[in-house]
């Protein structure tokens, strides 16, 4: 048997209150795995016995990159990736996929066997999203702030621009899952 295993491997990419949320969940609910970007630095709160508060996860970040380099989590979850392919898992979601930096890498590890599905929303809905969402809403200039912000410090924008595929999210949520489900099925994501 090779030891040459493919996989396929899509992430979810998109401005805060475009729908990827909505875009994981409705994946993962069809048994797909996934990893979690940010479960790497809950983890290692968790793992540190700390109280998983925004404070720590901040200072967990930046101790993880000060000790292991900027792309510690890129790196931890490429590790997650191969252990899951290693298992026989032939189709991964990977959530939280933010910077141009983790892109290369991602790109770089598995040639051939990443694709960047894009979410996208106007602006004016994606902020309407946030000001309505129960946890943590955000008023119009919170939801640009947040915008600006991971545009320049996450380097957020090279992913979505470079995406390899598309899907506008300004309707029902209906809409979302058949648009998801086209993009899915013109991958072969659950061929083999």
């Amino acid at each position: 048997m090779s030891t040459q295993h493919h996989a396929k491997i899509i992430a979810f990419v998109g401005m805060p209150g475009a729908g990827k949320s909505s875009a994981v969940d409705y994946v993962t609910e069809k048994q797909i795995p996934k990893v979690y970007f940010g479960g790497v630095v809950l983890q290692a709160v968790k793992d540190a016995g700390l109280e998983p508060t925004p404070a720590n996860e901040q200072m967990m970040r930046e101790k993880l990159r000060a000790e292991e380099g900027n792309d510690v989590i890129v790196k931890r979850i490429a590790k997650q990736i191969h252990d899951l392919i290693d298992a026989g898992q032939r189709h991964i979601i990977a959530d939280g996929l933010y910077s141009w930096t983790e892109y290369k890498f991602l790109k770089h590890e598995f040639p051939g066997e990443m694709n960047v599905v894009a979410i996208l929303a106007p602006r004016s809905v994606r902020h309407k999203r946030l000001g309505e969402r129960p946890v943590r809403p955000l008023n119009k200039d919170e939801a640009l702030k947040r915008d600006w912000a991971e545009i320049e410090n996450l380097e957020k924008g090279g992913p979505i621009a470079i995406a390899d595929h598309y899907v506008i999210n300004d309707g029902s949520l209906e809409d979302l899952h058949a648009q998801i489900d086209r993009e899915l099925e013109s991958l072969s994501f659950f061929g083999e």
